[in-house]
């Protein structure tokens, strides 16, 4: 009964089923801006500057990064990111999002309980075309920022998830429609 709870509590939490046993984290519906933060390399004494704003297209509501990546004061992002109220269920494979942009690649973060420190994270990147893609990103294909980090991110560990423009001055422009799990 008390796992039966925990499964409709965490169902609750992570957003509605999506096709192929996906879960939707986020949709960007609903006041997403109480759920999502911008973060730039200037918390560091970086340059980087940028926004996100909640849009809708043609009945579909997206998040809009825009920004210029600088290396100056070694800087390097600009991201928006997500604190999970509960992390996915221990049986998740990766993260799927659905995206499009300035034909560009971007990357996934994920913060876990393990990684403590602020330049602690897991990154996997992904390219962005001018039409609306779906992209999925196993946990086994993030690259851990530090050694002292497991190899693969464990889904129930993760924290947070960013979607990141990093480590090479340009002119960011994305949008993402959808983040979830798989």
């Amino acid at each position: 009964m008390k796992h039966l709870i925990t499964a409709a509590i965490l169902a609750l939490t992570l957003g509605n089923p999506a096709q192929g046993g996906d879960t939707v984290l986020d949709n960007f519906e609903s006041s997403p801006e109480t759920r999502w933060r911008f973060v730039s390399d200037q918390v560091m004494g970086g340059v980087s500057q940028g926004q996100v704003n909640f849009l809708s297209e043609s009945g579909t509501a997206f998040a809009h990064m825009t920004g210029t990546v600088s290396l100056e004061n070694n800087g390097g992002f600009i991201q928006f990111a997500h604190d999970l109220k509960a992390a996915p269920s221990a049986e998740s494979t990766g993260i799927t999002i659905k995206v499009r942009g300035n034909n560009q690649g971007y990357f996934v973060h994920l913060r876990t309980s393990g990684t403590l420190l602020p330049w602690h994270y897991y990154q996997a990147a992904f390219e962005v075309t001018e039409n609306w893609q779906e992209i999925r990103l196993p946990f086994d294909s993030f690259k851990k920022s530090n050694r002292i980090l497991r190899k693969v991110p464990k889904p129930t560990s993760l924290k947070s998830i960013g979607i990141v423009a990093y480590g090479r001055a340009h002119n960011a422009d994305i949008q993402v429609a959808e983040v979830g799990f798989y």
